[in-house]
């Protein structure tokens, strides 16, 4: 996605007292590698760092800290990323016209990311309002943000799990979303009362 997907987030943010940095990249004509490379040259020699990322922005991130050793990262928090892969993704695969919207992504977010380094602690903020572009192209079974269901996002890995009352494009601008991702990124633990 365009790092503009990502500033209102970033600036609510700032506003909490964090140093922030938006890092895009290009979901449909560029490589997955690509974008963990740039990832990786932006953290690499840096002080400690957390990530944020969005939908295919948190795979990419985990996949960046699976297959590139030493970044300095302490906390990710995910929101609405599919890490048990992406059964919307599956069934745009089979559709030609569809397949294209994912263009080379498609792999990564059929398959999502299901290890990391042990020391990264990873949070995910899943959505429960099922409005969406996945929500016309696939069938999902139990509760979902219109394009990821709540069971994609559930891992034992992961340090903690929350739902919050967004859409997926909806956790980009959601203050409950805001709220859980401070607290993860402040203490490691989602606060229990989520919207």
């Amino acid at each position: 996605m365009p790092g503009a997907a990502m500033l209102w987030f970033a600036r609510r943010l700032r506003g909490c007292g964090f140093a922030t940095e938006v890092c895009g990249y290009h979901s449909i004509v560029g490589r997955p590698e690509t974008a963990a490379n740039a990832l990786a040259a932006r953290l690499r020699d840096g002080p400690p760092a957390h990530l944020v990322g969005h939908s295919l922005g948190g795979l990419l991130a985990l996949d960046a800290l699976a297959t590139i050793p030493g970044l300095p990262v302490r906390r990710v928090v995910c929101l609405g990323t599919p890490v048990r892969g992406s059964g919307a993704a599956m069934a745009l695969s089979r559709r030609a016209a569809t397949a294209l919207y994912m263009g080379r992504s498609g792999a990564i977010l059929r398959r999502g990311c299901a290890s990391w380094p042990a020391q990264v602690e990873v949070g995910m903020v899943a959505g429960r309002i099922p409005r969406g572009l996945g929500a016309l192209l696939a069938r999902f079974d139990g509760p979902h943000d219109g394009t990821v269901t709540v069971e994609e996002t559930r891992l034992p890995a992961l340090a903690d799990h929350v739902v919050v009352a967004a859409s997926h494009s909806g956790l980009l601008f959601s203050q409950p979303a805001l709220v859980q991702t401070v607290a993860f990124l402040r203490g490691g633990r989602f606060r229990r009362a989520a919207g």
